[in-house]
């Protein structure tokens, strides 16, 4: 029997009644039947079976897998603070397309939207420091999904992904609709307006299905086309107001302006709510992280917060000063009427091209960003696989590309094709995204604090920017609370599906227990034909491994994981991995504390595998390769100060200090 224990190829042996004599006894046998889950049909599929203790050598083709897996990672760094700046940059400046609108929409927010928008614009000071912080302790892309499957459990990230869905898809919806009012102003359509932004969503999605990927020279490209336009534009608009004077400023201000101060105080505080939409895109930065340089990523921040500020209250501010209060609150075509005003018909139509060329982007965009993510979410096993399969030539992932799509043309239809309420459910969805990074940072402080980063946020400025984005957002709803009903039916019905998809094997039990209580369906042969369909179904969808990347044998950091595990997974597979260099550092308890928990968890097989080899991203690569896991689907432990790689490199999630 020692020999037995000893052999690292045997599977483990008990000395006694097996682990699964009491729970997963048939339901015939009456003691067994007091711990079994299913009184009247069988329980045997519960057990999942004995673990098993191997040595793992990872093989030349595995190791140069590794290899170039982990160089493929750092490949994909290669975007500096210019360009990097243009792919958010697009969408952050392009929004003055529909921010100017929007506000203006609001009649008594008119007169004082200068001041408004420039408070506004102020507001990211609180967020950059916590961004970058997020940013140099987890340099992942996908954030804020990836910052709180890290920090949290799996419900809370999917919380994130069914925001920053719904995100993308107003992303999506107002830049369609916005371009299409645009032309609609400037030429005479042959169908509706919501028509046209129906025409280029389909459009949009036919040109994601052929492979078109958003690269970072077409967008800073589209990003210096947008600055000369607007650069000819706030020019002539400042050499125009300082020929005509301030009296029409005056004017606007006095004929729009509340009867008192507390009134006045309102107006500019709802306009602060309602001109936060102009930063929407500042939350698209850390989502493509990974690809920006080393060093550049505050600098990213930087560029996009500063040119928001001259752009919104700057633009504004000129279209006050020389264009008449009741010619703003009756267009829709803001900045094409202030290029009218200044320049002439040619400026005018140049503002529309630009208008249409940029916000065109922002609906590729949307498009592409919710396809990387709901790819993600079938990688980490949240969607089924067919979300990562490609069209043949083009290899865009054509079910993601459509289902979003006709998710976001149903949402532009169940408004009303509205886009005053589209444009303020974009901007309170925006909010509660934005509301994600201080909530991320805290749960990273307090669950993760051993990680390395470049800075520390204060807990106080924390506190402070999650005060500050509540009370927007409760500012936004104040004005509008139908918002709050869209944006709310919306994100129930996107996080019902995620978190149906996610425990699709506990529903299904549920399906078996419910068979279960009705003795009298058991009599039917096609029912029971279902019933045994079902339980290989659940067998199926529970033998997808994971894998625990184990540095120490101590068993309340092994039970954690474990039990993460089993909170946050469906699997009846799990892998405990050790890395070491002489199998005289193989802490001396870990085969014994894996076999308890072995014994403690029924419903999982915990095999222990042991890698001689050292622990770094390239053998961790290697050993996924080998093991066909995923590397999302490889968990670690917090790494510490000391720690000598960069997380990201591994691809993996952090689930315990």
């Amino acid at each position: 029997m020692a020999e037995a224990l000893n052999n690292t190829n045997t599977p483990w042996i008990t000395i006694g009644t097996p682990r699964n004599a009491g729970a997963f006894r048939e339901h015939h046998d009456p003691e067994g039947a007091l711990f079994a889950l299913f009184l009247n049909l069988s329980n045997q599929f519960l057990f999942s079976g004995w673990g098993s203790i191997s040595h793992i050598t990872l093989s030349t083709e595995d190791r140069a897998q590794g290899d170039e897996t982990l160089q493929q990672f750092r490949r994909q760094a290669i975007l500096g603070q210019f360009t990097a700046s243009a792919l958010a940059g697009n969408d952050i400046l392009g929004g003055i397309f529909y921010t100017l609108p929007a506000i203006v929409t609001v009649s008594s927010c008119a007169y004082c939207s200068p001041i408004s928008l420039f408070i506004a614009t102020l507001i990211p000071f609180l967020w950059r420091p916590i961004m970058e912080e997020l940013g140099s302790a987890l340099p992942a892309s996908g954030a804020p999904y990836t910052y709180l499957i890290n920090a949290s459990t799996k419900s809370l990230a999917l919380v994130a992904a069914a925001l920053l869905i719904l995100d993308f898809a107003s992303t999506s919806v107002v830049s369609a609709a916005t371009a299409a009012s645009y032309l609609a102003g400037e030429v005479t359509l042959p169908f509706p307006t919501s028509a046209g932004a129906i025409l280029l969503l389909v459009l949009f999605t036919i040109i994601g299905l052929c492979g078109m990927k958003e690269s970072s020279r077409i967008a800073f490209g589209v990003l210096a086309l947008h600055l000369v336009t607007m650069a000819v534009l706030l020019i002539a608009s400042a050499v125009q107001w300082g020929r005509v004077g301030s009296s029409l400023l005056k004017e606007n201000w006095a004929s729009g302006q509340a009867p008192s101060s507390s009134a006045i105080a309102r107006d500019i505080f709802n306009g602060i709510c309602i001109g936060m939409l102009g930063l929407t895109g500042f939350e698209c930065a850390p989502a493509y992280i990974a690809k920006i340089r080393p060093g550049r990523y505050p600098y990213v921040l930087r560029n996009l917060h500063i040119s928001s500020i001259i752009l919104n209250a700057g633009t504004m501010l000129l279209v006050l000063a020389l264009v008449p209060l009741d010619v703003i609150l009756n267009g829709t075509n803001v900045l094409s009427i202030l290029a009218q005003t200044v320049l002439g018909r040619w400026l005018r139509i140049w503002v529309v091209v630009d208008a249409v060329v940029v916000l065109c982007g922002g609906v590729l965009t949307g498009i592409l960003s919710a396809s990387e993510l709901l790819e993600q979410l079938s990688r980490d096993r949240v969607l089924p696989q067919m979300f990562l399969k490609t069209m043949p030539f083009t290899h865009s992932p054509y079910l993601a590309v459509l289902l979003f799509s006709g998710f976001s043309a149903i949402m532009y239809a169940s408004t009303g094709a509205q886009l005053s309420i589209i444009s303020k459910m974009f901007s309170l969805v925006w909010l509660t995204v934005m509301t994600l990074f201080p909530l991320s940072l805290i749960l990273l402080q307090f669950n993760r604090g051993r990680i390395p980063r470049s800075s520390k946020t204060s807990l106080a400025l924390i506190l402070t920017t999650f005060a500050v984005a509540i009370t927007v957002i409760g500012g936004n709803i104040a004005i509008d609370p139908l918002i709050a009903g869209y944006s709310a039916a919306y994100f129930v019905a996107i996080i019902s599906i995620l978190l149906a998809t996610q425990n699709k094997t506990r529903l299904l039990h549920w399906t078996y227990w419910a068979y279960d209580q009705h003795p009298i369906l058991h009599k039917s042969r096609w029912i029971r034909q279902w019933s045994n369909s079902l339980i290989k179904y659940m067998i199926h969808l529970r033998r997808q491994p994971v894998c625990i990347l184990a540095k120490t044998d101590e068993i309340n950091y092994l039970f954690q994981m474990v039990l993460y595990v089993c909170q946050n997974e469906e699997t009846s597979c799990l892998k405990i991995v050790h890395f070491y260099n002489e199998k005289e550092n193989i802490p001396s308890e870990l085969e014994a504390n894996s076999k308890i928990l072995d014994e403690a968890f029924p419903e999982i097989t915990i095999d222990l595998m042991l890698v001689e080899s050292p622990f770094d991203p390239s053998t961790v690569a290697a050993l996924a390769h080998h093991l066909k896991i995923p590397q999302s689907l490889m968990f670690m432990s917090c790494p510490g100060v000391n720690f000598s790689h960069s997380v990201a490199e591994f691809g993996t999630r952090i689930i315990s200090l």
